[in-house]
């Protein structure tokens, strides 16, 4: 059985039986039928079940949230938002996806020759907890405008919210369901990748995950795309809007209770500007409020497991062993549930757990940097490569050291997010691949050159 928790209490939600062998295989077989009738389709005509997705996603908008809130306790301002974010992915590639998938001709020495895109056919989706809408929808509405289906494998933490997904997919496709759920552990996931019905693999997941499915995927010739996670730089130059530069730091670091893939995790500040940025970011950080996710006003939830505070509370006092400083929190709260005190550590140095791993919790690291390229260099010290932040007025020279950044995006002035017209990926320990935009469209098909004789 899987047991669902809630974070905010600890206490068991539901528990909800993993799916027999008998309906793993009716499930794959009936995805191979349905993708056949789907790719069958024309562009245009998949872009139209698109919007009837975007306006279940808005009617059931505040019932989803609350699932996700008491599944993996983020603020339910912020799953409402998620909601609504998958909803925009709709209907941006309802308009978008058509002329994303058209013919494109080449002129050769044929009488014609283009190229044009078609499905893979069933793609499995293995998918992790802390946006348990969005990263489905992110890796998913592309490849299903592409004209593929989905074989859903979430993270059992959040089964009901991959069940409620399941179903807002339903009966919106005449063929059948373009989305099902499978209710299986990760070791029945690595044999799945070999079965022949699955023709390629989509992760957003930990590296561990990532080497496995890689390596499952490697054996059997299957395309893979690898979302891995990472350790965002902040930078922030001495010639910085200092009081908007805070601000979203606070966001960048403490969204979704800090447990983002592109949260800003490691705060890179010049020299000149690193006492006033530290001072204003540790009381700012200190002033959310923590509370029950449920209530409008909780800024703060919980971490979505206790193993997951035990790792946090070790990576921060691993860092302060080694001469870092705790500016504030610092600690589990005393309370039911999974909560940790909004945490900044200041004078962080490379070598320290919270610069050289992932911090997937509320607790931010703050490192001084000599001068703008001393800085970039720190920001790259790093096994990740998803996103990175610079903030200057001088937008012309932080676009020349975005060149020198080795990240998958580069936000100047702003804060890392995941956008439906922009392709999302990284480099390096964060992964290959990239989904969202003409890219993420382009991900999961055959790209096939036709050549028509003679000239």
């Amino acid at each position: 059985m899987i047991e669902t928790v809630n974070p905010a209490t600890g206490r068991p939600l539901e528990q909800i039986p993993y799916a027999t062998l008998k309906e793993i295989e009716s499930r794959l077989d009936r995805a191979r039928r349905v993708q056949s009738a789907w790719a069958a389709t024309r562009p245009d005509e998949r872009a139209q079940v698109l919007p009837r997705i975007a306006q279940r996603l808005r009617e059931r908008r505040d019932h989803l949230a609350e699932i996700a809130v008491r599944e993996m306790g983020k603020p339910i301002i912020q799953a409402r938002a998620e909601v609504e974010k998958c909803a925009i992915a709709c209907d941006y590639f309802a308009g978008n996806a058509a002329t994303m998938l058209a013919d494109e001709p080449v002129s050769t020495n044929a009488r014609q020759s283009y190229i044009a895109f078609r499905p893979l056919g069933t793609l499995l989706a293995i998918m992790p907890w802390n946006f348990p809408y969005w990263q489905t929808f992110r890796a998913g509405i592309p490849a299903l405008a592409a004209g593929n289906v989905l074989l859903l494998k979430h993270a059992p933490r959040t089964t009901r919210c991959a069940l409620e997904t399941e179903e807002l997919f339903g009966d919106v496709f005449a063929g059948g369901p373009l989305l099902q759920t499978l209710l299986i552990d990760d070791e029945t996931a690595d044999a799945l990748i070999g079965d022949p019905r699955i023709r390629a693999v989509t992760l957003t997941g930990s590296g561990r995950a990532g080497v496995a499915v890689a390596s499952a995927a490697g054996k059997a010739l299957k395309k893979c795309v690898l979302e891995l996670g990472g350790s965002d730089a902040f930078v922030v130059l001495r010639d910085a809007q200092m009081e908007d530069a805070i601000e979203m730091a606070v966001t960048a670091r403490f969204q979704n209770n800090g447990q983002s893939c592109i949260a800003a995790k490691r705060f890179i500040v010049e020299d000149s500007a690193y006492d006033d940025f530290l001072e204003r970011f540790t009381a700012s950080s200190q002033a959310l409020r923590l509370g029950d996710p449920m209530e409008a006003a909780t800024q703060l939830g919980p971490c979505a497991r206790e193993d997951l505070r035990e790792t946090l509370h070790r990576q921060v006092s691993g860092t302060l062993d080694r001469g870092a400083r705790l500016l504030c929190g610092g600690h589990a709260v005393e309370r039911p549930g999974f909560f940790y005190e909004a945490t900044v550590v200041g004078d962080v140095a490379p070598g320290t757990p919270m610069f050289d791993e992932e911090v997937f919790g509320p607790a931010a690291a703050v490192l001084r940097a000599r001068d703008a390229d001393d800085a970039v260099r720190l920001a790259n010290a790093s096994q990740y490569g998803l996103g990175c932040n610079i903030w200057t007025k001088d937008v012309e020279r932080a676009q020349r050291l975005a060149r020198d950044v080795e990240a998958g995006s580069v936000f100047i002035n702003g804060m890392v997010a995941s956008d439906p017209r922009l392709p999302f990926g990284g480099v390096k320990a964060s992964g290959f691949g990239r989904e969202l935009s003409h890219f993420g469209v382009h991900e999961f098909t055959n790209v096939q050159s036709i050549w028509i004789g003679p000239a």
